[in-house]
């Protein structure tokens, strides 16, 4: 399953005409296309689905939903998968 998982945004440039973003959740961090959020900067968090940045949205309810999706156990096994993925492509 694929969860939207909210992150923050820890550097962002172009590549090859796409603005792309370094995002944090957590402890990982992931490359993640900002295209569908350009209002959004360094510093603010975005709801993050299959590797692009959706929404912005605030801190306060970045935290809660990381917190919820964490407690259900669904953000160790959601981001993990995206590792496994990311790992087996190099």
């Amino acid at each position: 399953m694929c969860l939207a998982i909210p992150g923050k945004i820890v550097s962002s440039e172009l590549q090859n005409g796409i603005r792309v973003g370094r995002v944090q959740f957590g402890g990982i961090t992931r490359e993640t296309c900002l295209d569908f959020v350009p209002e959004a900067s360094i510093g603010d968090y975005v709801i993050v689905h299959v590797g692009f940045a959706i929404s912005l949205v605030d801190r306060e309810e970045a935290e809660r939903s990381y917190e919820a999706l964490e407690a259900m156990g669904l953000l160790n096994g959601e981001l993990e998968s995206e590792l496994e993925e990311s790992q087996a492509e190099q």
